[in-house]
């Protein structure tokens, strides 16, 4: 067994980085993180001409984007998240256009797969509790339907034998995240992007009202926009005499994760519970997860997590219970107060925020790179990202208020 406690993966994996040679000149974008949101903006705003910049305090794409599970699903986690559906549905249905331009401008594999998934259900109510499930899904205008369990086990052989009910999401996908950041990173360069690894972005450079540029490794970089998508490390670069948590109050929330090598079976389809999921790759591993632990920025994996995902994992699928555990890994979602992302100029002109997405940001990038992009050449918000503004942290901001209620 690999244990990857600080999400760096394995050298074969690491897209080939562009050297990290000064560049004095003044940039149209500096992006602010590497990771999937960061990159899919520059591999966007590249294709418009832009020279675009990009700077990580790792290595491109090592922190939330690489210890996702790559389900991509609109369906709301939670109450908090039912606004983010019509984003979610656009986003996926961005997503095979969006791999497509990607794969063939990288020439990498992204493993997106069109998939339905399955949705299990334990309890003695367990076909009540579905069908009170399929009732909200529909009104949010998610393809849900209820199917018997005998059903849902012909499609998946190996689910367990006390299901009492089960669900069929139609219009799911999923994707291996590893592998699709990597192919953005590459496709972003190729576009002509520089990605500078290593360099950690410490405060923003104001004069007066306007952004004008980082700060970043005791280097001055100019850029006429800036765009913040680093993830839960967005709120601590300052800003002035105070931090981008005024439009950014991203908190990490540590989620740990177990890859599974089963003897004897493979999984098609993504299947889930109210306890966790499993999601299959081509290469025959199977992906369980999750935790959601308020830990600050320890990401290191635990007993207690690796107990109540391998709980869900064999309740979901009894014969895991003979499967090799081949990694084991964590890594921090970034967090905000309505659990909603943060996405839009700040009141600070040149200043973009795009972060907050918790646990969709491998599902919310297409649509991410498109917002951004239209705010930035266009130079307003699009509509359907109002609601995600950064400013309804402000305080006194009525938006705010119902954002949060």
């Amino acid at each position: 067994m690999r244990r990857v406690g600080d999400a760096r993966g394995s050298p074969s994996l690491r897209p080939n980085f562009a050297s990290n040679m000064k560049n004095t000149g003044a940039y149209d974008v500096a992006i602010v993180g590497g990771g999937l949101i960061g990159s899919s903006i520059a591999f966007e705003l590249a294709a418009a001409k832009l020279h675009v910049i990009v700077l990580d305090r790792q290595a491109p794409g090592r922190e939330a984007s690489w210890a996702a599970a790559g389900m991509l699903s609109p369906a709301p986690d939670g109450p908090p998240t039912v606004q983010l559906v019509p984003l979610a549905l656009e986003s996926l249905a961005l997503y095979p256009s969006f791999v497509a331009r990607v794969e063939e401008e990288s020439g990498q594999s992204t493993d997106f797969v069109g998939a339905a998934g399955l949705e299990i259900f334990y309890s003695a109510r367990g076909e009540a509790e579905r069908d009170a499930a399929i009732a909200d899904h529909r009104q949010l205008g998610t393809a849900i339907e209820p199917i018997t369990v005998e059903a849902a086990r012909n499609i998946e052989k190996s689910i367990s034998p006390n299901a009492s009910a089960a669900a069929w999401f139609s219009d799911e996908a999923r994707v291996d995240p590893r592998l699709l950041t990597d192919a953005v990173i590459s496709a972003a360069q190729r576009r002509g992007v520089e990605m500078r690894s290593g360099v950690e972005v410490t405060s923003l450079l104001r004069e007066g009202d306007r952004c004008t540029g980082v700060m970043a490794n005791n280097e001055k970089i100019a850029a006429r926009h800036i765009i913040v998508a680093a993830g839960c490390f967005s709120g601590g670069i300052g800003l002035g005499s105070e931090t981008v948590a005024r439009f950014a109050p991203t908190i990490p929330i540590r989620g740990q994760m177990i890859a599974l090598r089963p003897s004897g079976f493979a999984m098609r389809h993504v299947v889930r519970s109210e306890r966790g999921y499993l999601v299959p790759r081509r290469d025959g591993r199977i992906i369980a997860g999750t935790t959601l632990e308020d830990a600050g920025f320890e990401k290191r994996v635990t007993a207690a997590g690796m107990h109540k995902i391998l709980e869900a994992a064999l309740e979901l699928i009894p014969a895991l219970a003979e499967a090799a555990v081949v990694e084991t890994w964590s890594g921090l979602r970034p967090g905000t107060p309505d659990q909603l992302p943060i996405l839009g100029p700040s009141n600070i002109d040149g200043l973009l925020i795009a972060t907050g997405h918790y646990r969709n940001g491998i599902l919310l990038a297409p649509v991410t790179a498109k917002i951004l992009h239209d705010c930035v050449l266009a130079g307003e918000t699009p509509a359907n990202a109002a609601i995600f503004s950064p400013l309804r942290f402000q305080q006194g901001n009525r938006h705010a208020t119902s954002a949060r209620d």
